[in-house]
């Protein structure tokens, strides 16, 4: 049903809860969170590294000046299709984008907390 997502070895596809995208230079970087389990502190998530695709775009046919560009790999717009059909995103308003920041920073400080607690724990134990 998913056979996008089942290639990058995702073993079970309806567990995905959400996922992000960014471009860092000339790749684009997948990051797919799942469902969090019982028992478990936070939720997992999987990162996947794409190469951009380059093309050189004829900008000026008068002096045959052509420019550099890149775009979306071909296999990952299928990924993000698959994707958006299993968590079904809703369009946010550009008013939402300082909301959002806000919740990624708590959310931010919420796993650097508990990783500390975490170090701090195993630190107590070697003593």
């Amino acid at each position: 049903m998913f056979p996008n997502l089942i290639g990058l070895g995702i073993q079970d596809p309806k567990l995905i809860e959400r996922y992000s995208l960014r471009q860092e230079a000339l790749k684009d970087v997948l990051k797919i969170y799942f469902r969090k389990q019982k028992g478990e502190l936070f939720a997992k998530s999987v990162k996947f590294k794409f190469p951009r695709q380059v093309k050189n775009v004829l900008i000026d046919s008068g002096s045959h000046k052509y420019k550099e560009v890149t775009e979306i790999n071909r296999s990952l717009t299928m990924i993000i299709d698959e994707l958006n059909k299993i968590t079904k995103p809703v369009p946010s308003p550009d008013a939402d984008v300082k909301q959002k920041i806000l919740s990624d920073l708590r959310h931010l400080e919420k796993v650097v907390s508990s990783k500390i607690a975490e170090i701090e724990s195993d630190l107590e134990k070697l003593k």
